[in-house]
């Protein structure tokens, strides 16, 4: 079985690219019909997040080329655009890669616990559209056992900085004492409740929650005390607050340029601070253009994330040694898989060759042969049917020099080692 891994991330492209191969919840359906009978896998993944977009792919054949083909298609893009940004891993890199990503040493804030979490809705959705069998299936949860001993047994997620937690850091840079200011949340997923966690943390305490639907806003907001409006309110607010923050799985931006030129008049040009986590992006990127607006994307975040990483060097070498292990035993798992197959297989030739004489015998009794006989004649045949083919093979493979096999067959019946000057084992057989 081949494994793909074909993926774009945030050190492979910028946001303005991975916004455009972001899978949204709605094509998800669409996408997972589309994509095995594209590249003739005969299972698939998708992990699609504001950091990178994954496709995961198992089957009897390298598919790269037609898994680009397919994900530029689909997104309306030429593939050529896609080729300088992607890469690829395959087999045991492509177990490697997963596992990194899923301990979080593949994520832009090192150790972070989210993508995890990612990772397993991505395998719970691949499974609830058929896409998964027992290749794919295996590999997720054998790497959720290996992030797992990631996370319990070296550092690497203590004193996590998210994504969510660098984003109020360079709030702090704006505004020096956050309790006078009011914060915005668009959405209310994961991301923005560990958003609204570190800013009550940082003293705001007036939050507006700005949601889809009204009931998931207004659950989150109260956590802390504020208010949940849906997203058409948003215009009607806008001027009150200071800090926007925003992270939806909309397809389209949320946030517009006028919008907010009309609130900075409305405000008589205080400054706003905004985070756009969204991939695609939530916030026009023109926004960023207006003055007295400070506009971050994802992107923007690195200086923060960096100083998390030198932070946890130590604590990912460990996290790597644990992964090569883990990349090992799964390896390991699928030799002993492959194993009893073969001798699965092995043993139901030996049992038809076994029927075949038992079966022969048993007519020469009925004709009146000799039990005696019969017997010799049952025995003398299966011996030599089930030698017949090994033989054969040995001494093909010594006249081609692969003199191994000899050795092979020596440990496979556990063979005594002959003296010299009896004859050697090709010899006999």
């Amino acid at each position: 079985m081949a494994l793909l891994t074909l993926g774009i991330n945030h050190r492979t492209a910028p946001v303005e690219i991975r916004e455009r191969v972001a899978f949204t919840p709605e094509r998800m359906a669409e996408a997972f019909s589309e994509l095995r009978v594209a590249t003739g896998a005969s299972e698939a993944g998708i992990l699609s997040t504001c950091n990178r977009t994954e496709l995961y792919l198992a089957g009897d054949d390298d598919c790269a080329p037609s898994v680009l083909r397919w994900l530029a298609g689909f997104h309306d893009l030429d593939a050529a655009d896609l080729e300088n940004v992607i890469y690829v891993h395959r087999d045991s890199d492509a177990v490697r890669h997963m596992m990194r990503v899923a301990a979080g040493l593949d994520s832009m804030v090192l150790g972070e616990p989210q993508i995890l979490g990612q990772l397993k809705d991505a395998y719970a959705l691949a499974r609830e559209h058929n896409a998964t069998g027992s290749f794919l299936s295996r590999l997720f949860e054998h790497t959720f056992s290996v992030a797992k001993r990631v996370r319990t047994e070296t550092a690497i997620g203590e004193n996590p900085v998210s994504v969510a937690y660098a984003s109020v850091s360079m709030a702090h840079q704006i505004f020096s004492d956050m309790s006078r200011n009011k914060a915005l949340l668009i959405g209310a997923g994961k991301t923005i409740e560990l958003v609204s966690r570190h800013l009550a943390d940082a003293g705001v305490r007036d939050f507006l929650v700005a949601n889809r639907t009204l009931e998931r806003a207004q659950a989150l907001a109260e956590l802390h005390g504020g208010k949940g409006i849906v997203l058409s309110e948003i215009p009607d607010h806008l001027a009150d607050v200071d800090i926007v923050i925003s992270s939806t799985a909309s397809p389209l931006p949320i946030l517009g340029k006028g919008a907010v030129e009309r609130a900075l008049k409305k405000r008589k040009h205080r400054p706003y601070f905004m985070v756009d986590i969204a991939v695609p992006r939530d916030i026009e990127p023109e926004v960023g253009a207006l003055a007295d607006v400070y506009l971050y994307t994802v992107d923007d975040l690195r200086q923060v994330i960096e100083e998390n990483v030198r932070s946890r060097e130590g604590a990912a070498r460990e996290a790597e040694n644990l992964i090569a292990s883990g990349v090992q035993d799964f390896l390991d798992q699928l030799r002993a898989l492959d194993a009893v197959s073969t001798l699965k297989v092995f043993r139901s030739r030996a049992e038809s060759l076994r029927d075949e004489e038992t079966e022969k015998a048993l007519r020469a009794l009925r004709n009146g042969t000799d039990p005696e006989t019969a017997l010799r004649s049952l025995a003398r045949g299966l011996t030599n049917k089930l030698l017949h083919q090994p033989s054969t093979q040995v001494r093909k493979a010594m006249a081609e020099g692969r003199t191994e096999v000899a050795d092979f067959l020596r440990e496979l019946y556990q063979l005594e080692a002959l003296d010299a000057d009896e004859p050697t084992t090709t010899e006999k057989l």
